[in-house]
């Protein structure tokens, strides 16, 4: 007979120690990334190989100018969809129509041939990953509360699925490309998303219900007017493309100037909004130097996808023990792979530490310093020759990546959730995800500097750079705790 006395309190069912929600927000942003780091995998050779060998045969320069400024665009479009996570449709269900965009994108470069089907698939892309981007970091902080100091720990988890998708779409959409064309990778990649799209259709209903809630609601009368100027704005980038003011060749410095613009815009409201406390001023004011430090590691971490996607195929040995040779665009897929082994661990150690972890300034900071470290390594690797690198010093880099990144990118966003007004709270994670687009685009920029036969100077005074920004941060730690009023 059971004892209805029983007062003994029962196990709660969790995901690896943290709500059960967090489950299906990884398994939406594992199959998301799985899709776009696929695709990103051979987006750069698609677009300068040759035509008649199924490429666009773009200029290499240009092509990984077109490369950054898409992918700067990605998490520029995070504004547009933190805004409308929080002014229109909530969170939630931003989050569902992205995946829906992603997925389309996949499909357009997949199916429409040339340069339509490219401008066409990396606009779905671009606005879906950022609608994701920004909304699935909302609901993960509704998972946790005040003080809760699970948060770190299970932004890094939420990583973990982050990376898998990364590795696993990066290993097999150049395998696909290789052997098939390079449609066909990019259908693998509407594949992914598809299936990250069923899993999370049967479970968004368990996720907390204020992720559907409005939180700062636009008046009715204000909607017909933001929607008469997205129209305009959307005929008059029409326009430019057309005239050829806009062009693969000044994209990646346009998508510049209008990120630092933004980026100007969004500090500026947050700090002059009477929606926002003083006591969030003073959070926002400490976020500052958070975001220069996040886009200085960005700007070098994102070269994988411009400079490093060069190198690994012009100058890197990727035969394995002299039995086979590995694809260029799976070498991406080497850094996911050791962010998939230590991700637990530094999620593990976070938890552990508790009140007695490091303060999230000096790990973003501890993170730019160990970037710069990484891209140092590069300079004694300098004149090896065509092919020279070998595969392992590659990765021996790229491991230290990794490390620099587990410092960096969840903590940063975690740190956006903590210190965000609360009239403000998905739009301060487009903030840090506008430091992301600032660093991917400049990693489209810088490529146009680096050379085979200028590569100790580039890789060297790039990481002396991020050095000195990551030391910069450390010194002024002490002043950030106090503006951060009690947020660690």
């Amino acid at each position: 007979m059971t004892d209805l006395t029983d007062s003994s309190p029962r196990r709660e069912k969790t995901f690896l120690g943290h709500p059960t929600q967090l489950g299906t927000l990884f398994g939406v942003e594992m199959w998301e990334r799985f899709s776009f780091y696929g695709m990103q995998a051979i987006l750069l050779y698609y677009m300068y190989t040759v035509v008649t060998e199924g490429g666009l045969g773009y200029d290499p320069g240009v092509a990984a100018g077109v490369v950054g400024a898409y992918g700067g665009t990605v998490y520029l479009s995070t504004i547009l969809a933190a805004w409308a996570g929080d002014r229109l449709f909530g969170p939630e269900r931003v989050l569902f129509g992205s995946a829906l965009s992603v997925m389309a994108g996949h499909i357009s470069l997949a199916l429409l041939p040339g340069s339509t089907g490219l401008a066409i698939g990396l606009v779905l892309v671009a606005l879906g990953s950022g609608g994701i981007k920004a909304n699935a970091s909302t609901m993960i902080a509704m998972l946790y509360g005040e003080g809760d100091d699970r948060r770190d720990a299970g932004f890094s988890i939420f990583y973990l699925g982050v990376n898998i998708g990364a590795l696993v779409g990066q290993l097999l959409t150049p395998v696909l490309q290789e052997n098939a064309g390079f449609h066909w990778g990019f259908g693998l990649a509407a594949v992914g998303m598809a299936l990250g799209l069923i899993q999370y259709t049967f479970f968004r209903k368990n996720l907390p219900p204020e992720g559907r809630i409005v939180p700062n609601p636009l008046p009715q009368q204000q909607k017909a007017r933001f929607g008469a100027i997205g129209a305009v704005a959307l005929v008059v980038v029409l326009v430019l493309v057309f005239t050829d003011v806009i062009t693969a060749g000044r994209l990646d410095l346009i998508v510049t100037a209008i990120v630092a613009v933004a980026t100007v815009a969004y500090f500026s409201l947050m700090l002059t909004s009477p929606k926002v406390s003083r006591i969030e001023r003073r959070r926002v004011l400490a976020f500052l130097p958070m975001w220069v430090a996040s886009a200085m590691f960005w700007a070098i971490f994102q070269q994988i996808f411009t400079v490093l996607a060069i190198y690994a195929k012009e100058r890197t040995d990727r035969s394995v023990f002299g039995l086979f040779e590995i694809p260029a665009g799976s070498v991406q897929a080497i850094e996911p792979f050791f962010v998939v082994l230590l991700a637990g661990v530094f999620a593990t150690v976070w938890t552990k530490l508790g009140p007695r972890q490091p303060s999230s300034p000096l790990k973003m900071a501890i993170g730019t310093i160990i970037i710069g470290l990484g891209f140092l390594l590069f300079v004694p690797l300098a004149g090896t020759g065509a092919n020279g690198t070998p595969l392992l010093a590659l990765a021996g880099i790229l491991l230290i990546f990794c490390i620099g990144e587990l410092f960096t990118s969840p903590v940063g966003q975690s740190l956006s959730t903590k210190l965000a007004p609360e009239a403000f709270r998905t739009q301060m994670v487009a903030l840090f995800y506008l430091s992301v687009s600032m660093g991917t685009v400049l990693a489209g920029v810088l490529a146009a500097f680096y050379s085979a036969e200028n590569e100790a100077a580039y890789f060297g005074i790039t990481g002396a750079v991020a050095i000195v920004v990551g030391l910069v941060v450390v010194a002024i730690v002490p002043k950030l705790k106090v503006l951060m009023e009690g947020v660690r």
